[in-house]
């Protein structure tokens, strides 16, 4: 399993434009992609289970990722959440 941690810096969190935006990306990947916040944990394919985890500009997430194509994945959705969030 691969992990990283993230500072959400957009102004509003992880609202529905770029929720959106993270679902699709985590979609391209096999590997189970999981964002935790908290005790909460969300599956990052499922849109509202993720903004359902009510991701605030300035709150630490951690991004798991586990699966067949993790090296890929987690590098990939690193630098997503870098450029979008």
């Amino acid at each position: 399993m691969k992990t990283f941690n993230y500072v959400i810096t957009d102004k509003v969190g992880i609202h529905a434009r770029p929720a959106g935006m993270l679902v699709k990306e985590a979609k391209k990947y096999a590997s189970s992609i999981t964002i935790v916040k908290g005790e909460k944990k969300a599956d990052a394919r499922k849109l509202m289970v993720l903004m359902g985890l009510g991701v605030k500009c300035g709150e630490e997430v951690t991004v798991e990722v586990e699966g067949a194509d993790e090296e890929v994945a987690a590098a990939a959705m690193e630098t997503f959440f870098k450029e979008n969030l």
